[in-house]
């Protein structure tokens, strides 16, 4: 009977084997180390991008904040005039009511058969005081003075005539009361106590 020695063959297959196990692990181990380099190495290519992307952005934000400022420097000068204007279109309109008033009231004054000796004004009455050559001249101003357009109402005060020696004439002279586009109606004095009036008792 021949016996054959086996353990010399097993132990160079089991050496083998280790062999084997070895170099899959050391490709494995390789292969992870590749693997984690490709992905670090992604990862810094990816914040390089974003630190120059957000370099970027800063810039042009701080290149928009420059505009804005001025923007907002141009806003507030617009602003500053444009109160200006209000107020000076506020002083004109202020102006032109009296101009205006005036203008009306030299219109309506009929040509070498009235004179006006004085003007007053006071909270939007407007008192005239003048000679006109007869009653008639007096209606005939009065009349026109009701259609201008800054005078709401025109009344007469009294008349009266006189006779200027000098002129050898006969002249009216009157006075008259217009309520002007700036009259405001008195309130109730109940308005301004400030109390409502009281009903009847039944």
């Amino acid at each position: 009977m021949i016996r054959i020695n086996l353990l010399p063959f097993r132990a160079a297959r089991k050496k083998e084997n280790v062999r084997k196990q070895l170099s899959i692990y050391g490709l494995s181990m390789l292969l992870v180390l590749l693997a984690m380099a490709y992905v670090f190495m992604d990862i810094n290519g990816r914040l390089a991008r974003l630190a120059a992307r957000e370099e970027a952005v800063s810039t042009e934000l701080a290149r928009y904040a420059d505009i804005n400022r001025l923007l907002t420097e141009m806003n507030d000068r617009i602003d500053a005039v444009r109160t200006r204007l209000e107020v000076i279109a506020a002083l004109e309109k202020g102006k032109t009511g009296p101009v205006l008033l005036l203008e009306e009231i030299a219109r309506a004054v009929p040509g070498d058969r009235l004179w006006l000796r004085g003007l007053t004004e006071k909270n939007g009455i407007l008192t005239i005081e003048g000679s006109a050559m007869d009653n008639d001249t007096v209606a005939l101003f009065m009349t026109t003075l009701e259609d201008a357009d800054h005078i709401r109402s025109v009344d007469l005060v009294n008349t009266r005539m006189r006779h200027l020696q000098q002129y050898r004439l006969n002249v009216t002279e009157f006075v008259l009361e217009c309520r002007t586009y700036s009259f405001k109606e008195p309130e109730p004095p109940d308005a301004q106590n400030g109390t409502q009036p009281q009903r009847a008792r039944r």
